[in-house]
């Protein structure tokens, strides 16, 4: 889409304006945010686009479009689907070898979950292997508990962070700003960094990989905003 406009303001109430009218959802629905700060950052979103709107661009105005079409209709349900990833969380399943993949999927990996223990008072199970392993009752509750609490924007700003990662861990401990989010990338993206030591970067690997990250430091932005 041709850009069709000139000025973007924000309004009293969290809303863009362009040319002085208020950018809509594609739900329709007003997009307003509860922080100035989101909303200046929105804002220069689309202040930088050029002769044609790119969406792709644009990662805080589709999180917080995602809040409010998405989530705001039924948080309690898409805080579940979220809360579900901690029944299989990727750092609780570790490589039997190479022995440096090992060592290096422990030196990132533990600390989150060591983490995640005290905050949350829980306890964890760890395998070798893919083969699913049960967590405790008592954790998983305790998980869902602490993603219910969030609200419509926050899980919006959780979302990408648990989808991505496959780690509902990584994601809590880059909300709750116990890790720098690059380090939690870091961490998360360990088995494709070995790889790619071992048998050389693909290209295409490399691009959708940049990709990811790019959505997944936008989402840890979009929760810092928030504050």
């Amino acid at each position: 889409m041709k850009r069709f406009y000139k000025q973007v303001t924000v309004t009293p109430e969290g809303g863009i304006a362009l040319d002085g009218r208020p950018v809509r959802t594609p739900g329709k629905a007003l997009l307003a945010v509860p922080t100035a700060a989101l909303a200046q950052a929105i804002a220069a979103e689309w202040a930088a686009q050029g002769e044609t709107i790119d969406p792709r661009s644009m990662h805080l105005t589709g999180l917080a479009n995602a809040a409010i079409d998405r989530v705001a209709g039924d948080p309690a349900t898409f805080a579940t689907g979220l809360s579900v990833y901690g029944e299989s969380d990727l750092l609780c399943y570790r490589a039997g070898s190479p022995a440096g993949l090992v060592a290096r999927q422990e030196e990132a990996w533990d600390p989150l979950l060591d983490w995640a223990a005290r905050r949350f008072d829980v306890a964890f199970v760890t395998v070798t292997g893919i083969i699913h392993a049960a967590q405790p009752d008592a954790t998983l509750e305790r998980l869902a508990a602490v993603t219910a609490a969030r609200d419509r924007f926050a899980l919006a700003g959780l979302s990408p962070l648990v989808t991505i990662s496959g780690s509902l861990v990584a994601a809590l401990a880059v909300a709750e700003r116990a890790f720098e989010a690059e380090t939690v990338w870091q961490a998360v993206t360990v088995d494709e960094a070995w790889s790619a030591e071992q048998w050389g970067e693909d290209s295409l690997a490399a691009e959708a990989q940049a990709r990811r990250r790019a959505d997944f430091l936008a989402a840890a932005r979009f929760l810092v905003l928030l504050d």
